[in-house]
């Protein structure tokens, strides 16, 4: 009788398992023929691509992170060389896996300010907290007289990943070796004085003054007072005047140095 239980007991165990086993090789069977007829499609370029970008997930190419960008430059919607932080060696990985040529121009951040703590006035001593943000809030725009010119508070420095900025005299200043292009100093400036511009160009209006002439020299000894001698002195009509501030066309411009020459309060400079 024992025995007969036994083996009743094992026959069932068996059956049971028999049983399990075979659910799950269907399931499996069927989880394998959904699987190849639901895949998500995968280009093989972004995968590629994803390969060759940093990894740095900066933001500086205007997409959310490097997996962005790849999947943008994979379907066309991006160029390959939209990578700040990779320069031309990552363009031109990518520009061989997309089969196209890159149009790689370097580029880097660029202050329009002079008004370091030689040249500016201050209107009062700020003692809030140390934030470009916080005390361009303040009535006025910040201490600094002229209501266009860096605080010098640090919010450029502190978001950038590359050491490229540093406050120096009271203004801030690019390391254009280190500079990456990512443009996220120019999101954390409230004053809107950081631009990024391509590596070539030589000649800048370091000031976003746009005052008038008196009111920006009593505040500044170093910003533009839109006399239009550098406009006048221009043999290619490369400058141009808004709001009493002068700006550089590029496109125009040959770099033959007649602006700064003839600048009275040396604003445009040679980069």
């Amino acid at each position: 009788m024992v025995l007969l239980a036994f083996s009743a007991t094992m026959t069932g165990i068996l059956y049971a398992v028999l049983i399990v086993g075979g659910i799950g090789l269907l399931i499996g069977a069927a989880l394998g023929i959904a699987g190849k007829f639901l895949a998500v499609k995968v280009d093989e370029k972004e995968i590629a691509i994803r390969e060759a970008l940093p990894g740095n997930n900066c933001g500086g190419c205007g997409y959310p992170g490097c997996d962005g960008l790849a999947a943008a430059i994979a379907k066309g919607e991006s160029e390959p060389s939209a990578c700040p932080v990779g320069g031309a060696p990552v363009a031109k990985i990518i520009a061989d896996i997309m089969g196209v040529e890159a149009n790689i121009v370097p580029k880097v951040a660029y202050v329009a300010c002079s008004g370091d703590c030689d040249k500016a006035k201050d209107k009062y001593n700020y003692c809030g907290n140390m934030s470009c943000q916080d005390a361009a809030n303040i009535p006025g725009g910040g201490a600094k007289a002229c209501s266009y010119g860096c605080l010098g508070l640090g919010s450029c420095v502190k978001v950038c990943e590359f050491d490229a900025i540093h406050i120096v005299n009271g203004k801030a200043v690019v390391d254009r070796d280190k500079c990456k292009a990512c443009g996220k100093c120019v999101a954390a400036c409230p004053k809107g004085l950081i631009s990024i511009i391509p590596a070539n160009v030589q000649y800048m209006v370091k000031c976003s003054s746009k005052d008038k002439g008196r009111d920006v020299m009593q505040a500044c000894t170093a910003g533009c007072i839109g006399c239009g001698l550098c406009a006048k002195n221009c043999p290619y009509q490369a400058i141009d005047f808004e709001f009493n501030l002068a700006t550089i066309i590029q496109d125009k411009c040959r770099n033959c140095g007649n602006c700064a020459q003839k600048c009275p309060k040396k604003v445009i400079e040679k980069i």
